[in-house]
């Protein structure tokens, strides 16, 4: 057995090779951190450096640019902790606090599907439970390459079986997301996820080490090898014909673990018996205990050899890069460990005190009596910051030139009807009960609205009927044609999304997954992808909380689509007066009601403008393989006035339905509203068809206005500044537009259910 490699050989053996490039670190990184310590390394510090200047952990090559989030926000009220906190924390009134943030786990879910994406759920549970918030859903934003691909019937799968398992162990229910296809996601799928948790103000928790002498706990699950070097070696690194060797570096979750850790901690919180908090994600021990001390602006001393280890074979090295799940590490007044560890018992959580905080301004870790760590830790904790160069690629303006208006187009009725049905059973705009049915929508008995509505609404209070609305929206095709408007487009469906519902947007958070930040090409998408998002958020008034940054998303020089997923929240002030997206048949109502069978009908009601506008649509894409030309124009201000307008009409009870117009515009929002339903609607166009069809101009909804309302809501209407005209009305067994088209809803039904079964085979119940 070769000697353990302490601080003290460290200043004696200069000249010991050190493998930092296996660790993903640069020469230079590697002589700074020399520069930093007056010395060489010793094998536990250079893996802890290794895995905090990553690029999953350190944010190198984003932080200059993600500062605009913090410079350009607006001014909020409701902000109660935000960007550097583990989850944003919003204020939703009546007592009530909610935290919310959205994460990627895309390399891992390559690799090891189920555990990649069943880990990523985990991830994000615990960081929400390190605000002091009890998680009450979760979502998921999901990309793959085509769905024809036989890697995609591999990935696939294994991603929705993993989320499935771990939130539905966890009785988390699921209460949306998204699912999309395209070739650039090939070998590079996207697994984002959100979860959200629920607190009283009193209950947030900080993540620093705070007061020399406290004692530093360790709890949950045990620490083995699996996950070791996921931050470093597999997160931030692009794809290559190695993948497989990379799988011992996938961790393995154990939800019934984790259910015992959240009751727990917040049994914990409760009894007020933790000072600091900090959940064990990426780079584990060497994250907690690293930001832990740099945020109480202390120091700390831990003893590695009091870690439980579920291999005696693991290392200082090994012990800090373990990316093992369930895990927490908390800060105790000495005083009160006896009740923390209790606790734990009473909850069958393994504890173990590790250390101690204090007030040396170092980060010290010894091993069998000596030291092999000692540094200080704002020196790991807050990493290099990077500048990259950017560059406009060429491809761009070849890409702007080639506009869909020369696309062939259908020329009659029967042309549209069968564009509409070729969309509505694409693999992108299909039914997703393949996906949802998987998922526990209704768990814990607060889930008022899940997919497929526009957004899911949870319940926070019973008997006010104050609740949250979240939407998670994203358009690689947008992003790739211009990342500026791309984003803001992003923002613009998940504020509308959540808005459809009667909410109002409140807060954003966000996942930015890119190509490689070393590729000029990819770093102007980023820099201009922010950008958008920063000048969006001040326009509509809804601050960034926090997000998260997935770099490397590229198969060699191949790189994704750029793909900003922004997540909105919003406040109900009363789920019972919410608005789904499905069409009702208020005549019909009335009739079993006694009022008889002549009652009128809802009437439905386009909001926004209509322009042609079609580069990046569903359309192009769809039937003609087609990607080129512009995105449709955000036209902000507009989305906050028909936001507004949403909101208004909902609190006063004018409207049955609502739903966004984006991907398909309106042909395919009125098909998905009739199937929602089980109702059909008649509907003359104003103006080309195809256009008012298909287009995806931005700042749009369609809207059923019941009857009698209608005077009402046109006042409204007017009042807001929301164009708008009434193009038919509600009912029947069928979606007909007038000169167009009839389709029975039994056809729309049958072309929209059967895609995903058809490529994936049935859902096999546990």
């Amino acid at each position: 057995m070769s000697p353990v490699d302490t601080v003290a050989r460290a200043a004696v053996e200069a000249d010991l090779p050190q493998p930092f490039a296996e660790l993903g670190l640069t020469r230079d990184e590697y002589e700074k951190i020399v520069a930093t310590l007056g010395r060489r390394p010793t094998g536990a510090e250079l893996a802890l450096y290794s895995v905090m200047w990553s690029e999953h952990c350190s944010y190198k090559s984003s932080k200059v640019h993600l500062r605009q989030f913090a410079a350009k926000a607006p001014p909020s009220g409701a902000l109660l902790a935000g960007i550097g906190h583990n989850a944003g924390v919003v204020d939703i009134g009546q007592g009530y606090a909610v935290t919310f943030k959205i994460e990627s786990h895309n390399h891992p879910s390559y690799v090891e599907p189920h555990q990649g994406a069943a880990t990523g759920v985990g991830g994000i549970v615990r960081d929400i439970l390190a605000m002091g918030a009890r998680p009450v859903a979760v979502m998921d934003a999901l990309r793959f390459g085509p769905a024809t691909a036989p890697d995609t019937g591999r990935v696939l799968p294994g991603v929705v079986g993993g989320i499935s398992f771990y939130g539905n162990c966890l009785g988390l229910p699921n209460i949306g997301g998204e699912l999309d296809f395209d070739p650039s996601y090939a070998g590079n799928p996207l697994v984002n996820a959100l979860c959200v948790g629920v607190m009283r103000h009193g209950d947030l928790q900080v993540a620093a080490a705070s007061g020399p002498g406290n004692k530093v706990i360790l709890f949950g699950s045990t620490t083995g090898p699996d996950g070791v070097g996921g931050a470093s070696v597999l997160a931030s690194a692009t794809f290559g014909d190695a993948a497989a060797a990379k799988r011992p570096s996938v961790q393995v979750g154990d939800p019934f673990t984790e259910k015992l850790l959240v009751e727990c901690c917040l049994e914990l919180f409760a009894g007020g018996l933790v000072t600091g908090i900090q959940d064990l994600g990426a780079a584990g021990v060497a994250c907690a205990t690293t930001e832990l001390a740099a945020a109480g602006a202390g120091g700390m001393l831990i003893r590695l050899d009091d870690v439980p280890l579920r291999d005696a074979t693991l290392g200082p090295p090994e012990i800090l890069m373990s990316e093992s799940q369930e895990r927490m590490m908390a800060v105790v007044e000495p005083g009160r460990v006896d009740e923390f560890l209790a606790v734990c018992a009473r909850w069958d959580v393994r504890a173990a005190v590790i250390g101690e905080v204090t007030d040396a301004g170092r980060l010290v870790m010894t091993w069998r009596g000596e030291t092999v760590v000692d540094i200080p830790p704002a020196s790991a904790a807050d990493g290099p910051v990077y500048d990259r160069p950017l560059a406009r690629p060429a491809s761009q303006d070849a890409l702007a030139a080639d506009d869909p208006a020369a696309l062939p187009r259908p020329v009659d009725g029967a042309g549209l009807r069968a564009d509409l049905l070729t969309l509505l059973g694409s693999p992108g705009l299909a039914d997703k009960s393949w996906v949802t049915d998987q998922y526990d929508r209704y768990v814990r008995g607060d889930t008022v609205l899940a997919m497929p509505e526009d957004a899911g609404l949870l319940r926070v209070d019973e008997a006010t009927g104050l609740g949250i609305a979240l939407a998670t929206d994203g358009n690689g095709r947008y992003g790739r044609l211009d990342p500026y408007l791309g984003t803001q487009l992003a923002l613009s469906e998940a504020y509308r999304n959540v808005a459809a519902t009667g909410a109002r947007p409140l807060a954003v958070t966000n996942c930015l997954n890119f190509g490689s930040p070393e590729d000029p090409a990819v770093m102007w998408q980023f820099a201009e992808a922010v950008r958008g998002l920063a000048d969006g958020c001040a326009v509509l008034g809804v601050p960034v909380t926090g997000g998260n940054v997935s770099f490397y998303n590229q198969t060699g020089t191949v790189a994704i689509h750029p793909t900003p997923v922004i997540g909105v929240l919003g406040v109900h002030d009363d789920v019972r007066r919410r608005v789904g997206v499905g069409f009702r048949d208020d005549a019909a109502l009335s009739s079993r009601g006694g009022l008889g069978g002549s009652s009128p009908r809802a009437s439905i009601v386009l909001l926004g403008r209509t322009e042609p506008e079609f580069g990046g649509s569903a359309w192009a894409h769809v039937r003609h393989g087609h990607l080129g030309g512009r995105p449709p124009a955000p036209d902000l201000e507009a989305e906050r006035r028909l936001a507004a307008l949403l909101a208004a009409a909902a609190a006063d009870g004018l409207l049955s339905a609502a739903h966004d117009l984006s991907d398909g515009g309106l042909a395919v929002a009125l098909a998905e509203s009739c199937l929602r339903g089980g109702v059909g609607c008649r509907v003359g166009l104003p103006g080309d068809p195809f256009t008012v069809l298909f287009s995806e101009s931005a700042a749009r909804a369609v809207v059923a206005v019941r009857p009698g309302a209608e005077a009402a809501f046109e006042q409204l209407r007017e009042a807001h500044g929301v164009p708008g005209a009434t193009i038919g009305t509600v009912g029947g067994d069928s979606l007909a537009v007038d000169g167009c088209f009839v389709i029975p809803l039994t056809e729309l039904a049958a072309v929209h259910a059967r895609t995903l079964p058809a490529l994936f085979g049935p859902v096999l119940s546990d």
